[in-house]
C-alpha cells in the first residue's frame, strides 16, 4: 500500500499576503517614526498634534487590522478550494 507523496505547501508570497503584511506593519512604522509627529501644531479642537495623531492611529490600526483579517480569511478559503 503506497501513499502519494506529500506536497510541501510552504509559505507563498502573493500580492494579497503582501497587502496583509503592509496593513499590519503600517501602524508600527507610523508610531515608531516619532520625528514625523513630535510637534504641537496643527492642533485639533485644542488638542496638540502629538496627541490627536496617536489617537487617530488607534482607529486607523483597528481598520487596517480588520482589513488584514478579512483578506486573510479570503486567502485561506481560496487555498482550501472555496469550500467555506
Amino acid at each position: 500500500m503506497s501513499q502519494a507523496p506529500e506536497v510541501d505547501r510552504g509559505p507563498v508570497v502573493t500580492p494579497v499576503r503582501v497587502v496583509i503584511g503592509l496593513c499590519l506593519v503600517a501602524p508600527f512604522v507610523a508610531m515608531l517614526w516619532v520625528g514625523s509627529y513630535a510637534k504641537t501644531d496643527p492642533s485639533f479642537a485644542g488638542i496638540p498634534f502629538f496627541y490627536w495623531y496617536q489617537m487617530a492611529w488607534v482607529v486607523i490600526s483597528t481598520a487596517l487590522t480588520m482589513i488584514a483579517y478579512k483578506l486573510w480569511q479570503r486567502d485561506q478559503r481560496a487555498r482550501r478550494g472555496g469550500s467555506r
